[in-house]
């Protein structure tokens, strides 16, 4: 099973990005470049504990749909995600926001198993744990960029 680990320092408190990381709108702003949307399930505002949510989205050059729920959630230190229904056989997202120096680190933990047994394994090895890496980084980029951005406005 692949696993991504991402950290990232936020010059911002970690209630400001636990609340953005979590915020459907700021998701999709995001993940502009994929065209995330959230499309059923909860569609707006903060995600609690229990929700879920169906994005769509171009991963690939294939529109896809995927259904994730919050299975578990400490405010203002994590909140985990789970894929419910979608393209893998199985995804697990840890988001986790310590304070560090006045600001702080996010670390994303995304664990997955790829669909098609060693068809699977071999896209994991060729493309696919790259694509998603990438996709991880570019959306902590954004999500610390918007933090930085509100926390200078108040």
């Amino acid at each position: 099973m692949p696993v991504i680990i991402h950290r990232i320092y936020i010059d911002a408190p970690s209630s400001l990005c636990f609340d953005l990381a979590r915020n459907i709108d700021v998701h999709m702003e995001t993940t502009s470049e994929t065209g995330e949307r959230a499309v059923g399930g909860k569609t707006e505002g903060l995600m609690e504990k229990g929700d879920t949510v169906t994005w769509e989205a171009k991963h690939l050059g294939v529109r896809q749909r995927l259904t994730a729920q919050i299975v578990e959630m400490e405010r203002p230190t994590m909140f985990t995600d789970v894929m419910v229904k979608g393209a893998f056989q199985s995804f697990t997202h840890v988001h986790e926001f310590h304070e560090h120096d006045n600001g702080t680190i996010m670390t994303d933990t995304f664990s997955y198993r790829s669909p098609f047994g060693l068809l699977g394994v071999c896209a994991d090895l060729l493309f696919l744990k790259r694509y998603m890496r990438r996709f991880i980084v570019q959306r902590a980029q954004e999500l610390k960029r918007i933090a930085e951005e509100y926390k200078t406005q108040r």
